[in-house]
């Protein structure tokens, strides 16, 4: 599904272009208009390449399989986009109360949300519940007991699955790593924790447990830790049934890589799940399970490479022989990724795309903190205060971790389609960031 641009740039993919004059469009806006309408920091979503993003998963079908495909609303969790994903027929993966208000608001179909945590609340849990939606993944045995309580006091019973750390080192950066046996989410397989818990399901009334789910990790590109963990869930699951219980679905999660730079080489979306399928195949084989349903979790793979962010640059500072610097209008408190994990990006001057060469610049925040950094060795053509960075693939993981740090505003965030633009968050002001405080009263005597 991916579309060339006319001018290459680093980043190709969607509906970005470069115009007569330089300038770099995505959906047919201009970014340069784009910056001086709605202001920078500006979050831009090319919603036709987020369409089809999700459409080439969905497509991935086998006669007489269910696939089903959720969308990680972590990776960017708003109103607009939990409208679009439900009119793509997706269902919903949430992880807090508050994303879980944010889909019902958007108007998602509870039976089409399932909630994931490894600590979610009593207050949250019963939300869920009394919201009715599809499914709870259970993590751990404390909140089997919760749930459990909340569904007897309601006189339900509950669908969920359970959460299974299989033991799965994933090629990926320790931190977003969440497969492995050291791990806090899940019900540990190796030390028997999963076996017990589907053995105490076997009698719990009010929870009826249909499948089991895992998720090794994020920004995966090669397939045997996949492969690895769907063997020793079907073991599992294997087991499951023997103890009468009703399973039909295994849950491998998501983590699909996606290009950051030209060091990350992707899969294609259909080569990546045609090998989970491939997987769950032999399971079937090899235990005689029925076939189950087959559930994904894509968040970063859907969101990631369809967003791109602008920068105006301010000041810059060369250090002789060591490094130069130029800021930008934004940094941690809106991408947080090169601070907490090391994330690498590539970026153009918005402004003057067709531009070639330069020299490395490291792109600093403007938050004071020496690790607010976004990119260490951009190539830029003589960069100058005023000119437009446009950062690809920041569409994951960036809005939704922002925060308000050194009390900046966060950003706005459009999505853009056939030359039109759409405010989906508007930017916030200083006056937003105090909008919750409370002077200090004098105190009763």
């Amino acid at each position: 599904m991916q579309m060339q641009i006319e001018t290459p740039v680093r980043g190709p993919w969607g509906t970005m272009r470069v115009d007569e004059n330089g300038h770099l469009s995505i959906g047919g806006c201009d970014l340069v208009d784009l910056a001086a309408r709605y202001g920078t920091p500006l979050v831009v979503y090319d919603e036709q390449w987020l369409r089809e993003r999700i459409r080439c998963f969905r497509a991935v079908q086998r006669p007489g399989w269910t696939v089903k495909v959720s969308y990680a609303a972590k990776a960017f969790c708003t109103l607009a986009m939990c409208q679009l994903v439900a009119e793509e027929g997706l269902g919903l993966d949430v992880v807090s109360g508050g994303e879980l208000f944010t889909a019902l608001k958007a108007g998602v179909e509870p039976a089409q949300i399932h909630m994931h945590g490894n600590n979610k609340t009593w207050q949250e849990l019963a939300y869920a519940v009394e919201s009715g939606i599809g499914l709870i993944i259970v993590d751990n045995a404390v909140e089997l007991n919760m749930l459990a309580e909340i569904a007897e006091r309601a006189g339900r019973v509950v669908d969920i699955l359970i959460r299974v750390a299989p033991g799965v080192e994933a090629h990926t950066h320790d931190f977003i790593s969440t497969g492995q046996q050291d791990s806090k989410f899940g019900f540990d397989l190796a030390s028997g924790q999963a076996d017990d818990a589907l053995q105490r399901l076997a009698v719990e009334p009010r929870l009826r447990c249909v499948g089991l789910h895992s998720h090794i990790g994020s920004q995966i590109f090669e397939a045997d830790g996949f492969t690895l963990a769907i063997q020793r869930m079907g073991q599992l699951y294997a087991r499951g049934l023997r103890l009468g219980l009703p399973l039909r679905i295994l849950n491998v999660g998501g983590g699909f890589g996606i290009r950051y730079t030209e060091e990350d080489q992707p899969q294609p979306i259909v080569d990546s799940v045609d090998g989970i399928l491939d997987a769950v195949a032999a399971v079937v084989r090899e235990t005689g399970i029925p076939q189950p349903e087959v559930w994904l979790e894509p968040g970063r793979s859907i969101v990631g490479p369809a967003g791109t962010t602008l920068y105006t640059l301010g000041t810059q500072k060369r250090v002789p022989g060591v490094r130069n610097y130029v800021s930008i209008d934004g940094g941690m408190s809106d991408n947080p990724r090169l601070a907490l994990y090391g994330a690498k990006y590539d970026a153009v001057l918005a402004n003057r795309a067709k531009d070639t060469g330069g020299d490395a610049w490291a792109v600093a925040g403007k938050c004071c903190e020496s690790g607010d950094m976004l990119i260490w060795d951009a190539e830029l053509p003589n960069p100058q205060p005023g000119d437009l960075l446009a950062v690809f693939s920041t569409g994951a993981y960036t809005y939704s971790m922002a925060s308000h740090y050194n009390r900046n505003p966060k950003p706005a965030v459009v999505f853009v389609r056939d030359g039109q633009a759409q405010v989906v968050v508007e930017r916030e002001t200083w006056a937003d960031l105090v909008q919750h405080d409370r002077l200090l009263q004098p105190w009763r005597s």
